[in-house]
C-alpha cells in the first residue's frame, strides 16, 4: 500500500458520541436533516472518519465538507509520504546537498512545527530518526531484528533534528548532513486532522469530530448536545477496549503506545517506539501516553513524551502545562494512571461499562 504511515500503526483511540462508540468504518452516510452525518475513507495507511452534527446544514455544504476533507487529507499524504517516490518529502530526502531546498507552504510549516516540538521534548520527537526505525524493522521494511551496537553507532551519524535547519520566512530547509532524511509519520496524521478541521471551519460547520485512525479533533457538541467523549484504550495487546474517557471540545488528542507493534526475541520484548538518543526501543515501563492539545499536530508530536519515561515525561509536561495522561506498568503487571494537572482539569474519568 502506497501510504504515508506504515500499515503497522493502529488506532489507539476510540471516539464516543451519542452514548455509543463510533468505531464502525462501513458505508458513508451523508443525509441532510438526519441528526448525525458520517463519512469515512482511507488516508495515510489508516482510515479516517468524520462525524458532523446536522443542525440545519444545507446538503451542498455537507457535500463540500466531504470533498474538502478528502482533498485536504490526500494533499497531506501526497506531499508528506515517504512511500511515494514523487512526494515533496521524498524529493527533499533525495536532495543530497547542503544547499537550501525550496519548500511548499505546508511543508515549511510542518517542518518548523517539528523543530519546535523536538526542542520542547528535548529531542524525544525527532523527524530524522527514520533510519533507526527502519533498521529495527518498524518502518517500510518489516524484517524485525535486534540492531547491534556497532550498527547503531553508525546510524547515529545519520540522525539529529538539529541537523535540519528550517527557514520559515524563506520557506527553505537545509541539511547539515546531506544524507539526512526526514520522516513525518509522527506528526503528519495530526497535521492532516488540522487541515481537515480548517475545511469544516471555513464551511461554517459548528459541531464535528474528525478521527484519522488515532488522532482525534473535535468542535462543539455531539448530536445529543453533549460534549464529545473520547476514550483512551486499555494498553494491552488485543484488548481493544476503553480504559479512560475524557470530554473533548475544540481540542485534539493523540496517543502513543508500546503494546501493539513489537516483537519478542530471546525472552525480551522490543517495541516500535525508538529513543532517538540511544537508537533503542523504549524500555521504561510506560505503556501509553495520551496528550490533549489545541491542534492535532501538537498532540501527535507530544505523544513522544513516552520516550522520556514517566518521571522525565511528567516533569516536562507539567512544567509546560501540557495535558498528558500516562499509563505505566507496575512490577506486578498491573497498570497505573498518572495525569498532569492540565489533564486532570479536563474532567475525565475511568471508563465504566
Amino acid at each position: 500500500m502506497d501510504t504515508l504511515i506504515s500499515p503497522h500503526r493502529r488506532t489507539l483511540l476510540q471516539a464516543l458520541a451519542c452514548s455509543a462508540f463510533l468505531t464502525a468504518c462501513g458505508r458513508s452516510r451523508l443525509l441532510a436533516g438526519s441528526g448525525l452525518v458520517e463519512f469515512n475513507g482511507l488516508t495515510m495507511g489508516s482510515t479516517y472518519r468524520v462525524h458532523i452534527v446536522d443542525d440545519g446544514i444545507p446538503s451542498s455544504v455537507l457535500q463540500a465538507a466531504r470533498v474538502g476533507v478528502e482533498s485536504a487529507l490526500n494533499a497531506v499524504d501526497f506531499a508528506m509520504s515517504t512511500h511515494r517516490p514523487q512526494s515533496e518529502l521524498s524529493q527533499f530526502n533525495r536532495h543530497a546537498l547542503d544547499s537550501a531546498y525550496p519548500l511548499s507552504a505546508d511543508m515549511a510549516d510542518i517542518l518548523a512545527l517539528s523543530a519546535r516540538f523536538s526542542e520542547l521534548t528535548n529531542g524525544a520527537f525527532d523527524v530524522t530518526v527514520g533510519p533507526v526505525v527502519d533498521a529495527w524493522g518498524f518502518g517500510g521494511c518489516r524484517h524485525r531484528r535486534i540492531v547491534g551496537d556497532e550498527e547503531r553507532r553508525l546510524l547515529e551519524r545519520t540522525i539529529g533534528w538539529r541537523k535540519l535547519v528550517v527557514d520559515s520566512d524563506a520557506r527553505t530547509a537545509t541539511k547539515a548532513d546531506p544524507s539526512l532524511r526526514a520522516d513525518l509519520s509522527g506528526i503528519a496524521k495530526g497535521y492532516g486532522v488540522d487541515k481537515a478541521a480548517q475545511v469544516l471551519d471555513m464551511l461554517g460547520v459548528r459541531h464535528y469530530l474528525i478521527d484519522t485512525g488515532g488522532e482525534v479533533r473535535t468542535k462543539g457538541t455531539n448530536a445529543e448536545g453533549k460534549t464529545w467523549q473520547v476514550a483512551i484504550e486499555q494498553p494491552e495487546p488485543g484488548a481493544r477496549r476503553p480504559r479512560f474517557v475524557v470530554p473533548l471540545s475544540g481540542m485534539a488528542i493523540a496517543t502513543s503506545g508500546d503494546y501493539r507493534i513489537f516483537f519478542e526475541q530471546d525472552g525480551r520484548r522490543f517495541c516500535h517506539e525508538i529513543n532517538p538518543a540511544t537508537g533503542l526501543p523504549i524500555d521504561n515501563h510506560l505503556a501509553s501516553v495520551s496528550v490533549i492539545a489545541a491542534t492535532g499536530a501538537e498532540a501527535d508530536a507530544l505523544g513522544k513524551l513516552i520516550v522520556l519515561g514517566l518521571d522525565r515525561g511528567y516533569a516536562l509536561a507539567t512544567s509546560q502545562n501540557i495535558a498528558a495522561h500516562f499509563i505505566t506498568r507496575n512490577a506486578d503487571g498491573s497498570l497505573r494512571d498518572v495525569m498532569t494537572p492540565a489533564f486532570q482539569a479536563l474532567g475525565g474519568a475511568p471508563y465504566m461499562a
